[in-house]
């Protein structure tokens, strides 16, 4: 039986969440939009300087328990202008250089949208002795413009952000794309736990906080500056993970993963394992599916800032499997979205006031 977790306001919500645009450092309209539909399902909010928001159920509760993800997109800064009227970049986050020949562009003033794009070279021009390859230091953004002047009085100067316009879509009934689904696919994921806490008429014996982080692309800083607010006793991220079953990927390195075939429970130094061993035992007791990944050090994720504040937090990562991460047309499949929201919502009815996950109890 397939899973009717999500409602027609959920995925009207998902549409306009993920439309707009939330570069790394630049979240706080989608946090707004987060927040909105938040509002009816917490208590109480919390924000801080660099538009980390946080939802909370229970705020009174000593014993606290976040569940994460994180709101920022991959995205260019303009680096360097030239005389005649190109922009040159850099990254903000894990841009992908291939997939820029050709993209539209948004480019963010104060004016407001700007729209550009990558060019490059016709295929007639290029020496095909030679054909060289984009790379970060040759893709360039074309707005238009006869000169630097021109592009100058558009409002276009070093430092404005750059993001892809691409639209959300659904391909063959059940595959969500877009871009930025990492990993705004993961605040929509805890909000809609809430949603469902407060529509079933749950107490939780805990405070919740669900937390939407900023600035993950460049190294999770938003999850430490509110790992070290929030002070929580324990904490369930969830991010995406790769899909491995498309060419070109070697599952040797890279582990099997697939999507459709249910969320991705995490084995790391930094998840917790009796934590993890709750999440697992809760998955199998209510039938839901659920893949297995073993990372190698760190987890690349939030887990690792939250695993490492505090003096320690027990940590644990459920992964949405996805394919075609860091480009605008990432995929997921929607039973994996609900199976992930429904063994987040599980887990939390299965986790004591004052639990430490201790091995030595």
């Amino acid at each position: 039986m397939k899973n009717t977790i999500l409602t027609e306001k959920s995925l009207e919500f998902l549409e306009a969440y993920l439309n707009n645009a939330s570069p790394t450092g630049y979240e706080w309209n989608g946090q707004k939009l987060w927040m909105n539909y938040l509002k009816h399902y917490v208590d109480d909010f919390i924000t801080d300087t660099y538009g980390t928001a946080v939802a909370v159920i229970n705020p009174e509760a000593k014993f606290k328990v976040v569940i994460e993800g994180h709101a920022d997109e991959i995205s260019w800064y303009v680096n360097y202008i030239t005389d005649n009227g190109l922009l040159y970049v850099i990254r903000n986050g894990g841009s992908d250089h291939q997939i820029a020949p050709s993209k539209i562009v948004d480019i963010h003033t104060k004016k407001g949208i700007i729209k550009g794009v990558f060019g490059w070279p016709a295929i007639h021009t290029r020496d095909k002795s030679k054909e060289e390859a984009p790379k970060p230091d040759n893709i360039f953004i074309d707005v238009g413009a006869k000169d630097k002047e021109e592009v100058e009085r558009m409002g276009i100067h070093v430092g404005c952000v750059i993001t892809y316009p691409d639209q959300f879509h659904v391909l063959n009934d059940d595959k969500f794309v877009c871009r930025a689904l990492d990993n705004r696919m993961g605040g929509f994921m805890i909000a809609e736990v809430a949603r469902l806490l407060k529509e079933k008429d749950i107490t939780l014996p805990f405070g919740l906080y669900i937390t939407n982080s900023v600035q993950e692309e460049i190294g999770l800083r938003g999850a430490e500056m509110i790992a070290d607010r929030i002070k929580p006793n324990v904490a369930i991220i969830t991010d995406v993970t790769h899909d491995t079953t498309t060419p070109m990927i070697d599952k040797k390195k890279e582990g099997q993963a697939e999507i459709g075939a249910g969320p991705v429970i995490a084995y790391a130094p930094a998840v917790q394992q009796k934590l993890r061993d709750l999440i697992v035992d809760t998955a199998e007791k209510n039938m839901i599916p659920f893949q297995r990944a073993a990372l190698s050090r760190a987890t690349g994720t939030d887990t690792d800032a939250f695993a490492y504040s505090n003096g320690g937090v027990p940590s644990a990562l459920i992964s949405l499997p996805l394919r075609y991460m860091h480009t605008t047309v990432e995929m997921v499949h929607r039973e994996d979205v609900e199976n992930v929201i429904k063994l987040i919502y599980e887990t939390l009815l299965n986790i004591k006031d004052g639990d430490t996950f201790s091995y030595f109890d």
